[in-house]
C-alpha cells in the first residue's frame, strides 16, 4: 500500500523558516499534483500551496512571498519551504497527493500523515 510520508515541522521562531518534504513511501508509485493544507486548532483545513507535476504552484494570498512549493521528480518528492514565519502559521501541515502506480497507470489521491509547525512570538 502506498503512503505519503511528510517530515521536516519543528518549532521556530517568529522570522524563522522551515521545509516540509512529502514523498512516496516506495519507488513503484510517482506523484503527480500536490496540495499542501494546514490545520489549526479550531479552524478548518485549508489550501496553503499547490504545486502541480510540471512545476506550476499557486499559493494562498497569506503566504505569497513567504512559502514556495518545489519538487523533485526523479525523487517523487515535493518540498514547502517557509520562510518569515509567523505566530499565525502555527498549525498541522499535509500534503494531499495525486498518485500514479508506475506500472499499471493506477491513480490514487492520498494524505499524508500531517507534521505540527509551531512559530513562537
Amino acid at each position: 500500500q502506498v503512503q505519503l510520508v511528510e517530515s521536516g515541522g519543528g518549532l521556530v521562531q517568529a522570522g524563522g523558516s522551515l521545509r516540509l518534504s512529502c514523498a512516496v513511501s516506495t519507488s513503484f508509485f510517482g506523484i503527480n499534483n500536490v496540495g499542501w493544507y494546514r490545520q489549526a486548532p479550531g479552524k478548518q483545513r485549508e489550501l496553503v500551496a499547490e504545486i502541480s507535476r510540471g512545476g506550476r504552484t499557486n499559493y494562498q494570498d497569506s503566504v505569497k512571498g513567504r512559502f514556495t512549493a518545489s519538487r523533485d521528480n526523479n525523487k517523487d518528492t515535493v518540498y514547502l519551504q517557509m520562510n518569515m514565519l509567523k505566530p499565525e502559521d502555527t498549525a498541522v501541515y499535509y500534503c494531499n497527493a495525486d498518485i500514479f502506480e508506475i506500472t499499471t497507470g493506477r491513480l490514487y489521491n492520498d494524505w499524508g500523515q500531517g507534521t505540527q509547525v509551531t512559530v513562537s512570538s
